[in-house]
C-alpha cells in the first residue's frame, strides 16, 4: 500500500512536465518514423496479466513486434537512439502508472511471446509485483535476452519496500545508469 501511494504522489508531481515533455517531441517523433509518436504494446503484468503499455515510439513503424534484443539496433530511429539513452520514451509510462497496471521501480513488462521468461518469473513469484519503468536488474545492465539472470535480479527485488530503495532506483536511471536495452546497447557498442 504505501509502494502505490509513493508511486501515485511522485507519478503526479511528473505528470504535467512528462505530458509537455511528450507534447514537445510528439512532432520530432512523428518525422523521424512516420507512424503514430505513441507505441502502444500488448505486457505481462501483475499476476501474469496482460496490459498495454505505453512508451514514444524508437523504432521503425514496421518493426515487428518482438523483444528489442531480437529486433536489433538497425530498427532504432535516429532519434529513438536519443530517446531510448535518455529514457524520454519511457515517459508515457506514467499513465500506466496512474492507471495501477505499473510501479516506477519494478521487473521491466515483458511481451506475452517471451515464454522462457516468464516461466522464469512464475517461479521465483516475481509476477506478484507491479512491473517498473525502471528496476534492479535494468540498472544492474540485464536484459531480456538473459531470461534467467533476469529472473533472478527481478526477484531480488522482491520483500520489504523501501522509498529509499527506489528513490536510489530512479536517480541512478535519470543519471544514466540503466542499460539493460541489449538493442540501444549495440548501437551505442556497448552490448
Amino acid at each position: 500500500m504505501m509502494k502505490r501511494i509513493f508511486d501515485l504522489g511522485l507519478a503526479v508531481s511528473m505528470l504535467l512536465p512528462a505530458a509537455l515533455m511528450c507534447l514537445l517531441l510528439i512532432l520530432p517523433v512523428w518525422r523521424d518514423c512516420r507512424a503514430n509518436p505513441f507505441f502502444v504494446q500488448i505486457r505481462v503484468g501483475r499476476g501474469q496479466r496482460p496490459f498495454r503499455l505505453v512508451k514514444l515510439r524508437t523504432m521503425r513503424r514496421d518493426t515487428p513486434d518482438m523483444a528489442s534484443h531480437e529486433v536489433g539496433a538497425a530498427q532504432i530511429t535516429p532519434l529513438g537512439r536519443i530517446l531510448r539513452r535518455t529514457k524520454l520514451d519511457e515517459l508515457p509510462q506514467l499513465y500506466n502508472v496512474l492507471r495501477g497496471e505499473m510501479s516506477l521501480v519494478g521487473p521491466r513488462p515483458c511481451l506475452p511471446s517471451q515464454l522462457e521468461l516468464i516461466a522464469e518469473r512464475a517461479a521465483r513469484g516475481v509476477f506478484d509485483l507491479r512491473p517498473g519503468i525502471t528496476g534492479p536488474a535494468q540498472i544492474a545492465g540485464i536484459d531480456m535476452s538473459t531470461p534467467r539472470a533476469l529472473a533472478i535480479a527481478d526477484a531480488a527485488y522482491r520483500g520489504r519496500w523501501s522509498a529509499a530503495r527506489d528513490i536510489r532506483y530512479l536517480l541512478m536511471t535519470a543519471f544514466g545508469r540503466g542499460r539493460g536495452d541489449a538493442a540501444a546497447g549495440r548501437l551505442a557498442g556497448d552490448g
